[in-house]
């Protein structure tokens, strides 16, 4: 086992940022660049990376890392009430467009599968979501809560979604459907196990007492968790993905009190992800992005604004529903913000390579969309946001 190709790659994961750095006017989210550096080091570009094994299974870690920290994301308590409400809404009528969309696409012979390329479709970045808005100091307002809600139920809809429907392992519907019910109901297992320990005092203060030395007791609870979540899910023939993001789900729900007991967890957590991990996965995608097929001809590279735009009018549209509590102007920055997605394009994209449900054109078309859209939406949204800013106080 060699690990000099996994070299390049950390170094490709640690020049990205870097460089960004270097030119902070640049406002390029880190991971275009991860990826954009794993196309020119990879076969596509200089030749100098192949996938192989190390690199491969650092890369499978951080796919679940990047799910897991997502389910972290995750504010169980804004799904409630009129947002949840108006959140569902808009997450069906994005089904629906999506749907739509597709079978078109299917019609005119441009997509193999309607069905996955429509699931990729409406899925949101709720980690690309909610640093715009902590920029914009909106994180709290009901408008930044609106769209965090919004990506929530997009985000968990879709891994469902992907899970249930493009299951690697099992292809009768009914089996999956008992799958499902069966992880659900080991995940109510689990998270009754653990309100039950958490109510044993000398569990809590033994817990208290590790947490910051070296045994890093709660970040090892944490990876358990991740694992035990994602081999469930794979041992029931699910995606790992489902398993993954529950995970941190679940963390996220339980995990009330950790500004008050164990305020650096979530700083610890995306320490280990973003640092170690998620670079990998990012940067093996760039490796492993088919540029011959896509700039085979014009015809497949012109597929790339076609479902740029289809990721607009799928995911923005429905942000119609939220102009009554937000305003037209803050729901068309919803509209952009919500339509602004990579991770789960990347992670669904190889899925259906895997299944052949997709073509290598159409994957790498949907992946450069993904990264345009992460390039212009959320910079767009900002510039309306200041905008809106400028105007309510002059006026």
């Amino acid at each position: 086992m060699s690990f000099t190709a996994l070299v390049i790659v950390c170094a490709a994961g640690f020049a990205a940022p870097l460089l960004l750095g270097f030119a902070p006017r640049i406002r390029v989210p880190a991971v275009v660049v991860e990826i954009v550096a794993g196309i020119l080091i990879g076969p596509a570009g200089l030749g100098w990376v192949t996938i192989d094994e190390p690199i491969r299974v650092l890369s499978v870690i951080g796919l679940a890392f990047l799910l897991f920290l997502a389910g972290l994301e995750l504010d169980l308590h804004v799904l409630k009430g009129p947002r949840l409400t108006r959140a569902l809404l808009a997450f069906g009528a994005s089904c629906a467009i999506a749907g739509a969309i597709t079978a078109t696409m299917k019609a005119a012979g441009l997509v193999q599968s309607a069905s996955i390329v429509a699931t990729i479709l409406v899925a949101a970045a709720i980690g690309m979501i909610v640093p715009v808005l902590k920029d914009a100091g909106e994180i709290a307002s009901d408008f930044g809560q609106l769209n965090i809600a919004s990506a929530s139920i997009a985000d968990f809809g879709t891994v469902l979604l992907l899970s249930f429907f493009f299951s690697r392992a099992v292809t009768n519907p009914s089996a999956k459907a008992i799958l499902i019910a069966t992880f659900v109901l080991l995940t109510i297992v689990a998270v009754v196990a653990i309100v039950a320990a958490e109510h044993w005092a000398r569990l809590g203060g033994v817990l208290v007492k590790l947490q910051d030395s070296t045994a890093q007791i709660r970040i090892r609870g944490a990876f358990l968790l991740l694992v035990a979540f994602a081999a469930i899910a794979e041992r029931l023939g699910l995606e790992l993905v489902l398993g993954a993001f529950v995970g941190g789900t679940l963390l996220s729900g339980l995990d009330r009190d950790y500004q008050r007991t164990h305020p650096k967890l979530h700083e610890k957590l995306e320490a280990i992800g973003f640092g170690v991990f998620i670079p990998v996965f990012f940067v093996a995608t760039g490796i492993q992005f088919d540029a011959g097929a896509l700039f085979a001809n014009a015809s497949t590279l012109a597929r790339v604004p076609i479902f740029f735009v289809a990721l607009w009018v799928v995911r923005g549209l429905p942000s119609i529903l939220y102009i009554p509590i937000v305003g037209r102007r803050r729901a068309f920055v919803t509209s952009l913000l919500q339509a602004t997605s990579l991770p789960f394009i990347v992670a669904a994209s190889r899925i259906g390579l895997d299944l052949k449900l997709l073509t290598a054109t159409n994957a790498a078309a949907l992946v450069a969309a993904g990264l345009l859209s992460v390039l212009v939406f959320p910079a767009l949204a900002v510039i309306v946001l200041r905008a809106s800013a400028a105007t309510a106080q002059t006026g």
